[in-house]
């Protein structure tokens, strides 16, 4: 007997992508209309019941509009990139990112958080600008003039730079963290306590929030008779314990803990070695999270205010409907307050 080898199986033809006329056909209503729907486009009035056909086609249809064709419509993207910060980040910042994200695809916009192993600054900026983003808000530093200059040449409307410092060609605003270590610093030295630490994370990046905060705490010292102490420590169990194993050698009675969670993991650690908080130690964190205000003794914090994704959407948007109308400016968008708690 011959035996015939097995012929593969003929893979079955890829389903036609459906198109705008697809959805239209299927509603009953023109392409334009259509385009006017899915595009949230304000300038047509389109009645409720038309909107719901349209939707629901398109969802029967499994449509979804072409984001290149779009852009070429319009003239631009609706991609706004943030750049992933290289620093760990903390409860706070995917707060705020969730908030923006939000406001800005409200407003029909497509936020990409671009992350990879590309260096900073101006090389950063040259990727970025390969995918022809409208705007590009920078959360921390690393951005210069050059980089703002390639960004938009490609196209970008908007850039927005969260720092402590302006970069020229860009909208700037202004985070100084040195006012959180001085908001800490006034209040110990209120509260009596005059020789006070500050925890110094060892985690590699961080130090563009640490240092600041701790120039903070020693220029409202300064002058006063209070020492500073800086404290390195890890975000790790076993590094807060062996800080809290020589607590008393320090001879500190008081530590500001950079942020919450540093401060969270170091009062534990020294009232398992028998640090009495607020008593012998008096403990300040930073940020304000919830967790904080769950333990025993509470703990006492620098609340943060930070701009609203729905003002920082507001103003990117702003920058795309009017070229230009985004101009250099300078605007403070850091407030820092104390929250006194039982720790301090």
């Amino acid at each position: 007997m011959v035996q015939i080898p097995n012929e593969p199986m003929p893979s079955p033809a890829p389903r036609a992508v459906p198109t705008s006329a697809d959805v239209a056909r299927l509603a009953g209503v023109s392409r334009a209309t259509v385009s006017y729907v899915l595009n949230n486009t304000t300038a047509v009035r389109i009645s409720e019941p038309t909107r719901r056909r349209v939707h629901e086609a398109a969802k029967e249809l499994g449509y979804v509009p072409h984001a290149a064709a779009r852009s070429l419509r319009a003239g631009h993207s609706r991609m706004v990139l943030m750049p992933a910060p290289n620093v760990p980040v903390g409860p706070l910042y995917s707060q705020f990112f969730n908030e923006l994200q939000w406001a800005l695809s409200r407003l029909d916009y497509t936020v990409v958080q671009y992350g990879g192993l590309v260096a900073h600054g101006d090389e950063a900026a040259r990727a970025w600008a390969e995918l022809r983003p409208v705007a590009v808000l920078v959360p921390v530093g690393g951005l210069g003039p050059q980089g703002v200059a390639v960004l938009k040449r490609s196209g970008a409307r908007a850039v927005v730079t969260m720092g402590p410092e302006p970069v020229e060609g860009a909208h700037a605003l202004l985070m100084d963290h040195a006012e959180v270590g001085r908001q800490a610093a006034e209040h110990l030295l209120a509260r009596g306590r005059r020789r006070i630490g500050v925890v110094m994370p060892t985690e590699p990046g961080l130090e563009i929030f640490s240092a600041p905060r701790l120039r903070g705490v020693r220029s409202t010292l300064d002058g006063s008779g209070a020492t500073v102490t800086e404290l390195p420590m890890a975000y790790e169990e076993e590094s807060a314990t062996g800080l809290a194993a020589r607590w008393r050698s320090l001879d500190l009675d008081a530590v500001f803990g950079f942020n919450d969670e540093y401060a969270m993991l170091l009062m534990g650690a020294l009232q398992e070695a028998g640090v009495r908080v607020p008593e012998e130690t008096a403990v300040v964190g930073a940020d304000d999270l919830l967790l904080g205000r769950l333990l025993r003794p509470r703990l006492t914090t620098v609340h943060l205010e930070l701009p609203s994704g729905r003002y920082l959407a507001e103003l990117l948007d702003r920058a795309v409907r009017e070229p230009g109308g985004l101009l250099e400016v300078q605007e403070k968008a850091l407030d820092a307050r104390i929250v006194h708690r039982e720790s301090s």
